[in-house]
């Protein structure tokens, strides 16, 4: 695993950079829109911008990879991300800003399927897990991180856009002076949805709506805080508590699924999320209990869509998973691109709790729809689940590039083996 690490330190450094920026620029974003007069509902379309991009992107990335290759592509959208960022401090205008959130959509979607390819193409079969799961921690750290840099300065200057462009291109530089050669890149087939609710509707359906609670947790959350809590210390401490309940759970998480079963472990899941919603809505807002609220719903939210792709890996051939792995992000995307606008018109002309009713309904209609799904169709055995890698929305975009899956390649070469071993006891027999 080191020597996988090693080879891959360019791009891992890279990434990092580039999540730190990202965990500072949404909520900066919804700090300075309320700073600014936006309506809720106006931002919430605002920040629902990047999550389009994520989508529009996870489709024109890998053209641009193929075209191009790894290195041009994430230098070109690093640039791309850093002139983006810096049009929000100088043009104040919500037009302007769902545009440039646009852009760095689409920038940040090229950077995980850059990253991921490139991570996919060096780990060998026996580290691939535990290299990607060192790169979900970068993800999700650098996200939580980036949160704290919100207090350098104040948001309604320009200081703290000018401090995100200079992460990028921080982030931009182990890439470029990297002495490996980019690896090769390849795409695979894609399922359709149709086809893909027919194999797994509970992976369609969950996966959708852990979109459109993940969209609002990141697409609202500073828009909340900023309306609720004293100062923007606390606002950071309150995003920062999602991502670090996703990284505390992220494993215990995978492992509980790999022991009782997927579906049993979402309902769990919906179930810790309903209730943190309820808590979070009649606790003190200034009380310690309130974080360690939003942390542990951060653990059971943000796991969900790694415990819905590994489900439907479950219901599907070794063959298919690859291909459904695409439709799969685009699902999740059309949940992040919707959840924000929803909530936030609730929240802008009804009240701004409709921020935890919002989340903990989504997370309802999941539990329901779970239920409903354990009653009508049996489980699969926990000895024929997929194995899983924990991680937030956003990120398996890559995984359905490789030109086959892991599970296919040893299914391959599990039937070559027995071929081989019958193709010498029938010698031996005949000698």
């Amino acid at each position: 695993m080191w020597k996988d690490l090693g080879a891959s330190w360019a791009i891992l450094l890279g990434i990092g950079f580039m999540m730190l920026a990202n965990g500072l620029q949404g909520t900066l974003l919804g700090v300075r829109a309320s700073i600014e007069g936006f309506s809720t509902f106006t931002t919430g379309i605002m920040m629902s911008g990047y999550f389009i991009g994520m989508f529009i992107g996870s489709f024109l990335a890998p053209v641009l990879v193929r075209r191009v290759g790894h290195i041009r592509v994430f230098s070109a959208l690093a640039s791309l991300s850093s002139i983006s960022i810096l049009f929000h401090g100088v043009y104040i205008d919500p037009t302007v800003w769902m545009i440039m959130r646009i852009i760095t959509g689409i920038s940040f979607a090229g950077f995980f399927v850059v990253t991921e390819s490139w991570l996919n193409d060096r780990a060998s079969n026996e580290t691939r897990g535990k290299v990607l799961s060192i790169y979900m921690l970068i993800v999700t750290g650098g996200m939580g991180l980036g949160q704290f840099l919100l207090n350098l300065a104040k948001p309604e200057s320009i200081d703290l856009f000018i401090l995100i462009s200079v992460i990028i291109s921080l982030g931009l530089i182990p890439i470029l002076l990297t002495a490996k050669p980019a690896p090769a890149f390849g795409t695979s087939s894609k399922m359709s949805i149709f086809d893909l609710y027919r194999a797994s509707p509970l992976a369609v359906i969950g996966n959708g709506l852990t979109g459109m609670a993940h969209g609002t947790i990141f697409g609202l959350g500073a828009i909340y805080a900023i309306a609720v809590l004293a100062d923007l210390q606390a606002v950071s401490w309150f995003m920062a508590s999602f991502m670090l309940g996703s990284l505390i759970a992220q494993w215990p998480v995978g492992y509980l699924s790999d022991r009782i079963g997927r579906r049993g472990v979402m309902a769990l899941l919906s179930i810790i999320s309903i209730v943190c919603c309820a808590l979070a809505l009649i606790m003190s807002k200034d009380s310690l209990a309130f974080y360690l609220v939003t942390l542990v719903l951060g653990g059971a939210a943000m796991p969900m869509y790694s415990i819905c792709v590994a489900y439907a890996n479950d219901r599907l051939e070794p063959n298919q998973i690859v291909a459904a792995s695409g439709s799969l992000v685009m699902i999740a995307g059309m949940g992040a691109m919707t959840g924000p606008i929803v909530i936030a018109f609730f929240m802008d002309f009804y009240d701004i709790d409709f921020y935890f009713w919002g989340i903990g309904t989504v997370f309802g209609f999941i539990l329901m729809f779970t239920l409903i799904r354990m009653k009508s169709r049996p489980g699969i055995a926990v000895a024929d689940q997929s194995s899983l890698v924990a991680g937030p929305l956003g990120t398996p975009i890559a995984e359905y590039l490789a030109p086959d899956s892991l599970k296919y390649a040893q299914a391959v070469a599990d039937d070559e083996i027995d071929q081989l071993d019958q193709n010498e006891d029938l010698v031996e027999r005949q000698l």
